[in-house]
């Protein structure tokens, strides 16, 4: 298949060993992530994804309290130590972070506006952000950048609420840090077609 958005999203991989050796400046960077969340779309053009980009101080400061959390939640030692290597190797490594949030205010008001729908708005709120998500990861592995999706909220919420100031109807949904690549993706595997797709005509 010649397709060049599929040659985009297939060169998209989680990359665990990221550097700081990125050519582009912040503010390239910056512009990159923000026009990918800026042209990804949402449920009656609700635009309900927010984002903190984080650089610096900010990104290791962010992984630094992270670490401080988990050293509370893991059940030892030697857990810990796998967990802090997995951070500061994997992540905080990096050039940088998004944060990902949802503004809760522009789903309640989905919710009060779209009643005969509210069921279904928190997923449509999902759907925005995971469309966000990888509209952001896309963009940057087209740039030669590196990065992966994590998920350390909710433990993490009020540390990046307080730390950085958040505002309360945001509601942190992701992490990205992201960087040079050090290193390849592994193989990825994929199930079998006939367990996954269906075509009715």
């Amino acid at each position: 298949m010649n397709n060049n958005y599929i040659n985009e999203i297939t060169n998209r991989r989680s990359i665990y060993n990221l550097g700081k050796n990125v050519s582009l400046t912040q503010d390239e960077l910056v512009d990159i992530i923000e026009e990918a969340i800026r042209q990804s779309p949402s449920a009656f053009n609700s635009q309900s994804v927010r984002a903190i980009i984080l650089f610096d101080k900010a990104h290791d400061e962010f992984w630094e309290g992270t670490l401080d959390i988990l050293h509370g939640e893991v059940p030892n030692e030697t857990a810990f130590e796998n967990t802090k290597n997995k951070v500061e190797g994997s992540f905080k490594s990096g050039v940088g972070t998004v944060l990902f949030f949802t503004d809760e205010k522009i789903i309640d008001k989905l919710k009060n506006d779209f009643p005969i729908f509210s069921d279904n708005i928190d997923m449509f709120g999902e759907h925005a952000l995971g469309i966000a998500n990888a509209n952001v990861w896309t963009a940057l592995a087209s740039a030669g950048v590196g990065a992966s999706l994590q998920h350390y909220n909710p433990i993490v919420d009020k540390f990046v609420q307080d730390h950085f100031d958040v505002p309360a109807n945001w509601t942190l949904k992701s992490q990205m840090p992201f960087g040079s690549i050090e290193a390849p993706a592994d193989g990825k595997d994929f199930m079998t077609d006939e367990d996954r797709f269906r075509v009715i005509k």
